[in-house]
């Protein structure tokens, strides 16, 4: 709920079509467009995030529009995508708030495409946001697997997802463009190093669909039965579920039995030329406060990184039990990552 010199495989105009046609899909009210107006008379803010969180969004957004005044629009879409629509309108801004999942926040702000917002995140710990205040986690997550009901998903290992009975019915989202598909790699970059990351991708790319932009887009796939295994991550699995979605979530585990993971966190951040700069700030406030972020765990199934939250019920502990968390160092990751598409996309032939 998930970077500037990173080679895309898509162009940006395909980029932004999906955006555009995401954007009317996800838009909760009339869009706004960038007025370069920063006063405090603004009436609307304009947030990019990475797709998951929208059911949460919409609860949250409507609150907030009742409190303030303030609309929210929203475009949803993959974690690279958003970044990549950040940096394409820099000549003329239109997004005030830019939400994605890691390394590509990092990867935005070393593209110079945010701002300190001067917001209060005191009751965040370091580790949970930027020492110059450019971005803090909206809600931590994880990276996970989902399976179609009639895969029986609890003993399935990395290994097993080479067997040919997946060929073709087994996808996940691109490493470079989504923030949980590049989580893929991060994940077994640390089970495996480097190569043996590679290495498996090669051999997973028989099985493979095709290039997703997009997790999300892969969860009614999985309901339905088009594909049998895909990735994803706990908030928006869980919250797909709860919505009625029929599939299961699991870990793959390694050779030693073991089951592992990364955290994907939504990280929020203010857009560099942000038009609505006032209630983009507002709305900033809102989301970070305590009362809204209590809502995440029984509302979003993720997990708030207030201190004055940390042991709150309903995240995605359950899920997670029994998994090790490992943590990558982002900074590390974007860093190598371009590198380490190429590199990945050398692999897998693309």
């Amino acid at each position: 709920m998930r970077t500037s010199t990173t080679r895309l495989s898509r162009t940006l105009t395909k980029s932004a079509l999906l955006l555009a046609a995401t954007a009317t899909a996800a838009t909760f009210t009339a869009a706004c467009g960038g007025t370069g107006n920063s006063g405090s008379g603004d009436k609307t803010v304009t947030v990019y995030s990475a797709d998951g969180m929208e059911d949460w969004y919409k609860g949250q957004f409507d609150k907030f529009k009742a409190k303030t005044g303030i609309s929210v629009n929203v475009v949803t879409a993959g974690s690279g995508e958003v970044v990549n629509r950040v940096e394409k309108e820099q000549s003329n801004p239109q997004a005030d708030l830019v939400v994605t999942l890691p390394p590509f926040i990092q990867k935005a702000d070393a593209a110079g495409l945010l701002q300190p917002s001067g917001v209060d995140t005191s009751a965040y710990p370091a580790t949970a946001k930027d020492p110059n205040g450019k971005y803090v986690t909206l809600a931590d997550n994880y990276l996970n697997f989902i399976a179609n009901t009639s895969v029986d998903a609890g003993k399935l290992t990395w290994d097993d997802l080479l067997k040919p009975e997946y060929k073709g019915k087994l996808q996940y989202s691109t490493p470079g463009q989504a923030g949980d598909g590049t989580a893929v790699l991060v994940l077994l970059q640390q089970l495996r190093g480097k190569q043996g990351a590679l290495d498996y991708l090669k051999q997973l790319q028989a099985n493979n669909v095709g290039p997703s932009s997009s997790t999300g887009k892969l969860q009614p796939k999985v309901d339905k039965g088009e594909l049998l295994i895909a990735n994803g991550d706990v908030q928006m699995n869980s919250d797909s579920v709860k919505s009625g979605s029929k599939f299961t979530i699991f870990f793959p585990a390694g050779a030693d039995g073991k089951r592992s993971t990364i955290p994907v966190p939504y990280v929020l951040g203010l857009a560099k030329g942000a038009p609505h700069t006032d209630a983009a700030k507002k709305l900033m406030d809102y989301l970070l406060s305590k009362e809204v972020q209590a809502t995440l765990g029984p509302d979003a199934t993720a997990v708030s990184d207030r201190t004055d939250l940390r042991d709150a019920a309903g995240g995605p502990a359950a899920v997670i039990k029994g998994v090790e968390v490992l943590h990558p160092d982002w900074n590390e990751v974007l860093a190598d990552l371009t590198a380490d598409i190429d590199a990945y996309n050398r692999a897998i032939g693309g």
